[in-house]
């Protein structure tokens, strides 16, 4: 068994350090489940291309990052997808603080171009779903590393004093049931 006092320390002082990305985590997803994820603001602009847009991932990004070079403007932290429409297609780009969109019209020589920009809420809701950068992601991985250790090592704190044995298997038996049961109704 690892030290006690050992094991305390290392729950305080991690279960502090993470607190602020928790409460981030914990609210954004509370109020996500009940439908409430934070606003966007869309802007749509034309852009006149040199040749009609092609139904191929790197070519769409390419306009979308020549188009915000010319208004400085940062490209989504997240990731491009082409999305097929029917007979036509989309380029759509995620990050969290925007969102883009990028499509062709009916003239083949202008593209639509949407941008929304999100609101702090939205933001939030955003990096919560894994839509910011490479070191967003590493902070959430390490969020989710340091909650296993919390809750390993609390029930590891509680199983070392023998008053709380008894308490803490028949929490944890109940706890799996309940999960089980939550999966079954849901």
């Amino acid at each position: 068994m690892i030290d006690r006092m050992v094991l305390m320390k290392a729950h305080v002082l991690l279960a502090v350090f993470i607190l602020p990305v928790a409460i981030l985590f914990f609210v954004t997803g509370a109020l996500y489940t009940w439908g409430i994820k934070g606003d966007s603001d869309t802007v749509a602009q034309k852009i006149v291309l040199q040749q009609p847009l092609q139904e191929q991932l790197g070519s769409l990004v390419t306009v979308v990052e020549q188009a915000f070079r010319k208004q400085d403007i940062a490209v989504p932290s997240g990731s491009a997808n082409l999305k097929k429409l029917g007979n036509s297609f989309q380029l759509e780009w995620t990050g969290a603080s925007k969102d883009v969109v990028l499509e062709p019209t009916a003239a083949p020589f202008i593209a639509e171009l949407k941008i929304k920009n999100h609101s702090w809420h939205r933001h939030f809701v955003q990096l919560h779903k894994a839509k910011g950068g490479v070191v967003f992601k590493l902070y959430a991985t390490l969020l989710a590393v340091v909650l296993l250790f919390l809750l390993v090592s609390g029930f590891m704190m509680a199983w070392q004093l023998p008053k709380f044995r008894k308490m803490t298997l028949i929490s944890t038996g109940l706890g799996g049931v309940f999960f089980v049961l939550m999966l079954v109704v849901s």
